[in-house]
């Protein structure tokens, strides 16, 4: 009699589990990356300290020595702002990794749905890479310039800091994020339109779907120069939010009431700035 199931039983018993090992594999990253974050992993200071020294919107704390800009140090801001990203996005993602599996375990490359899966994640998280680069080039170039505190990694000046609340408010309501945010949102509807065979479809996937939840969510990554890039308040606060538009029933109100309330803290920030005895 022939054999009917194609994968071998160790494989097939992962097959089984592949929602589990999606599951687990989320909370290892999000783990790793979140303490690699709290601890500050090579700066001068953890992120619990940079928290505890955080003063109001853009009145950082003076400090005597601020870091130099080597190469060396360039990449450690890059892999503090990559992996901050991987510990803040990579649990929006997570309902897309299970309908993926879930997919891929009905298909031909069921044998495969949990590699597929990761390499899924891999893309999503490259998407980030490549906004870490951009924030730590911005970081330098604030740095540089004394817009931004070198030591306690925020923006010194309160107008520029309520200009960055400003611009933040307003994308909430522009048509790419709304666009962007309708893509993350509907899982279903973007594995269909963009589905892709093997690993490197499952890569390209992964980064396609990084781009729409970048474009989503750019704006709202840049806040942590104003409230301070290490700030745990900040990035806990942050990564909630993101959840949260991603999962709320009414989104539009989320979204619509949070560019409301930056817009109008930010317009304060600056006016505040100009007319200190508002």
């Amino acid at each position: 009699m022939s054999d009917t199931n194609p994968m071998p039983g160790g494989v097939e018993r992962l097959a089984a589990r592949d929602k589990w090992v999606v599951l687990v594999a989320v909370a290892a990253v999000v783990l790793l990356a979140g303490l690699y974050t709290i601890f500050g992993v090579g700066m001068n200071m953890s992120a619990l300290e940079m928290t505890r020294m955080a003063r109001p919107i853009g009145q950082p704390m003076s400090m005597g020595m601020s870091p130099q800009w080597t190469l060396g140090y360039a990449v450690l801001i890059f892999l503090m702002w990559w992996i901050m990203m991987i510990a803040m996005m990579t649990p929006s993602v997570a309902p897309m990794l299970l309908l993926f599996a879930a997919i891929k375990k009905t298909g031909p490359e069921r044998a495969r749905t949990s590699l597929f899966s990761l390499v899924f994640l891999a893309g999503y998280l490259l998407a980030w890479a490549a906004f870490s680069a951009v924030a730590a080039s911005l970081q330098w170039a604030g740095d540089a310039t004394g817009l931004t505190s070198a030591a306690m990694m925020t923006i010194k000046s309160r107008s520029f800091a309520g200009a960055v609340m400003i611009l933040a408010g307003l994308y909430q309501f522009s048509a790419l994020k709304q666009s962007c945010l309708s893509h993350c949102r509907s899982p279903a509807e973007f594995l269909s339109a963009h589905r892709r065979p093997g690993a490197s479809g499952a890569l390209v996937m992964g980064m396609h779907h990084g781009s729409y939840c970048l474009g989503c969510c750019w704006a709202l990554m840049a806040l942590l120069f104003v409230g301070g890039i290490m700030n745990l308040y900040w990035i806990v606060g942050l990564a909630l939010y993101v959840l949260a538009e991603k999962l709320a029933p009414r989104p539009d109100l989320l979204n619509k009431g949070s560019g409301v309330v930056l817009f109008l803290v930010g317009a304060y920030l600056v006016a505040t700035s100009v007319w200190p005895a508002m």
